[in-house]
Parts: structure tokens; C-alpha cells; sequence
């Protein structure tokens, strides 16, 4: 399906669906785990982020990928300035600044593997945060100013401090997270 068709035929539909390498992916609900997990990381984010120029969304909000014409949605995004959308659209964002994906045994190897790739090719991504539903996990890929990419992981009494100053606090995050059922 090319990107056009995509988007009309999406605005269509009840369910969300990716558009990923010109096939059309419905997006499945998470697990309760997975779930808490979002909304724990999109308090955080719009807790620090109120009264800056940045602003969060929850994983209803669309991303186009430029080097592959994908369109995806993460479970949590920051953009910063301005939204730009993308061209033709109301619902499609062009510039994140933040992506984080919640990883799941089902997306983990596209989220670390071809997903990661597309995320790299939008020039507005700072940062790219990976949240485990197996243990109290986060990590964290932050773009430095010549374009390379640094990692960090942080645990149970870590924290992660993204580039727009916001800090995860795993603990918080993860509190009672990991007794609920998962897809791990």
C-alpha cells in the first residue's frame, strides 16, 4: 500500500494499523502491564514538560518516518516548538523529539532492530527510550551534537535524564508495574 493510500484508508478504519515497508500492520492492544508502564512514563513526561515549549502524546498519536515513508505509532512521544505535521495531514507528526517504546515479546526485535533504524533517519530525534516489561529496566539512546548515538541503561535506583532535562525515575516507574500480567 503506498503512503497515500494509507492514509486514507486509516482514517477509515476503527483499529489502528502501521504502515511498515508498504504493509499494513494492525496495531494490537498491550497487556496491563505494558499499559501501566505508558501511562507511568506519560505522566512523568508531561509532568516535566508543563510550562515548556514541549508537549507529550500518548501512543494514539501517528509518526512519519522520512527514509522509509513508514508511518508509526509509538507508545509515548515529546515534541518541542511547534508541531509540524506532515504534509497533507491533521494527524500525522513530522518532528519528535522523544520517541519510547514499551518493549513486548511480540515488537522487541523490530523495536531494537528496524524500527530503531527508521527512528534514527528523523532529524528532530534526540532521544529513543526503551522501557522493559521483563524487570525494571530503561534504556536510553541520546543523539550528541555530531549525530553519533550514546546508550545508557539504568535499572532498579537508576535514573534517566533525557535531553529535554525530563528525569525517569526507574523505581517510580516501575512501582507494582512488574506484579500485574505482562507479555514478556
Amino acid at each position: 500500500m503506498s503512503p497515500t493510500e494509507y492514509l486514507a484508508w486509516e482514517r477509515t478504519q476503527r483499529d489502528k494499523h502501521q504502515l511498515l515497508n508498504g504493509e499494513v500492520y494492525a496495531s494490537a492492544g498491550g497487556s496491563p502491564r505494558h499499559n501501566r508502564l505508558c501511562a507511568r512514563i506519560l505522566a512523568r513526561l508531561d509532568d516535566a514538560l508543563r510550562g515548556s515549549s514541549c508537549g507529550s502524546f500518548s501512543s494514539d498519536q501517528k509518526v512519519f518516518i522520512p527514509s522509509t515513508k513508514n508511518f508509526v505509532y509509538p507508545d509515548a512521544t515529546v515534541v518541542c516548538g511547534p508541531v509540524e505535521l506532515h504534509a497533507g495531514t491533521t494527524d500525522v507528526i513530522d518532528n519528535p523529539r522523544v520517541v519510547v517504546e514499551v518493549l513486548s515479546k511480540s515488537t522487541e526485535q523490530h523495536d531494537r532492530g528496524d524500527k530503531w533504524e527508521d527512528y534514527r533517519s528523523v532529524p528532530s530525534l534526540t532521544d529513543y527510550v526503551l522501557v522493559s516489561q521483563r524487570l525494571p529496566r530503561l534504556e536510553h539512546f541520546a543523539r550528541e551534537s555530531d549525530g553519533s548515538w550514546r546508550y545508557r541503561a539504568v535499572a532498579a535506583g537508576g535514573r534517566l535524564e533525557l535531553t529535554t532535562g525530563t528525569v525517569l525515575v526507574v523505581d517510580e516507574i516501575f512501582e507494582g508495574a512488574l506484579d500485574l500480567p505482562g507479555d514478556v
